[in-house]
């Protein structure tokens, strides 16, 4: 009952690794086995997405998949390639992290690419689960340089949440994924909230001020591309800026407490466990 997680040095796989370890047997992909999570109970596997005849042997007595793809205009690729692994070893279901909003006339590039992967496992043949979180709390980690807060809301609101509720929340169907067959979830945090009372809590838990200054969608590009993005990472980021901005994460839900049976964490308790993490350099 072996389970598969990809993915394997990502902030949301790391997190499934660590709430699935000593549960049930569970084994890491990685590409480069040097950059393997050092977790008790955790087997690992060398493979590549992008090269499927690499992956056989790290999918051999897989009976349960996370999937996971990075951003970027190959990911369909490797999650084909995935997909087309699971079935060639029997996997029996497939968790599968996509993005919010994912569909074919999404705003973003980024989830336009993630609807044709989300449209592939659903006609796979295999039993699927699909999440679709909110924006991450962490992508604010190393987001305050001085008294400014960077981020991609623009004046909007949005139910962050924290990487550690969509990992508790995989590891929950990745368990027991019977009870979840067919489903997709949008995992948001408790509350909808706006950059400037993420900057509150930055200042509270900083001891210093902190103030967010929204950036136009073509200034938010500029400083991206100053930050060392790639052109395409930052034209994808910049489309979420606008989507973000138009109100388009303003919501939250309870599927996180549904699943794991807690509520998720707040950006308040989020802000004071990472207090050292949300300066940058």
């Amino acid at each position: 009952m072996t389970i598969l997680i990809t993915g394997a040095t990502g902030t949301v796989s790391r997190e499934v690794l660590r709430e699935l370890a000593g549960r049930q047997p569970v084994r890491a992909l990685v590409r480069d086995a040097k950059r393997a999570p050092d977790l008790d109970g955790v087997d690992v596997a060398v493979g590549d997405l992008d090269r499927p005849a690499t992956l056989a042997p790290a999918f051999d007595g897989v009976t349960t998949l996370w999937l996971l793809t990075p951003m970027g205009p190959l990911a369909p690729s490797q999650s084909m390639n995935a997909v087309w692994a699971a079935r060639q070893a029997g996997v029996r279901h497939i968790v599968r992290l996509s993005a919010i909003g994912a569909a074919h006339d999404a705003p973003t590039r980024n989830g336009r690419l993630h609807a044709l992967s989300d449209a592939e496992l659903q006609h796979s043949g295999i039993s699927w689960t699909i999440l679709r979180p909110s924006h991450f709390m962490q992508n604010l980690l190393g987001a305050v340089t001085g008294d400014q807060l960077f981020g991609l809301l623009g004046e909007s609101r949005a139910g962050l949440i924290d990487a550690r509720d969509i990992a508790a929340a995989g590891a929950e169907i990745l368990a027991a994924p019977e009870a979840h067959e067919g489903r997709i979830y949008t995992p948001t945090g408790p509350e909808s909230i706006s950059l400037h009372q993420a900057a509150e809590e930055a200042a509270r838990v900083l001891g210093r001020p902190v103030r967010y200054a929204a950036q136009s969608p073509e200034r938010t590009h500029d400083t991206l591309v100053a930050a060392g993005l790639d052109a395409w990472t930052a034209e994808a980021l910049t489309e979420y800026r606008i989507a973000y901005g138009s109100g388009w994460g303003d919501f939250t839900n309870d599927h996180v407490e549904r699943i794991v049976g807690r509520p998720p964490r707040s950006f308040a308790e989020f802000a004071r466990e990472h207090r050292e993490q949300l300066a940058g350099a």
